[in-house]
């Protein structure tokens, strides 16, 4: 477990990031719902915003008061992917 508050706060906000897309494709998988609502794109959006928290809290953990325990660093890895992923997609959106 992380030692400090902002290394808790980053795999707190991570485990609600996990929650709100997991969720949210249960809710598409098993309820029915379409991804042409707009509750997706408050959904996206929310995860977002948690994600790159989640991202700046596991760097500010990781280089300024020295947390390097596994569950931060899975933190900022899943960061990095989460704004690759964003930057990448942009790249492919055809309209």
């Amino acid at each position: 477990m992380p030692k400090t508050i902002l290394g808790k706060i980053s795999i707190g906000l991570n485990i609600l990031f996990f929650l709100l897309i997991t969720v949210s494709i249960l809710l598409v998988v098993i309820g029915g719902w379409s991804f042409d609502w707009k509750w997706w794109d408050v959904t996206l959006f929310v995860a977002s915003l948690t994600e790159l928290i989640a991202f700046i809290t596991g760097i500010v953990a990781l280089l300024k008061y020295k947390d390097y325990t596994i569950l931060v660093y899975i933190s900022f890895i899943t960061g990095i992917l989460a704004i690759l992923f964003v930057l990448l997609h942009s790249l492919f959106i055809n309209d």
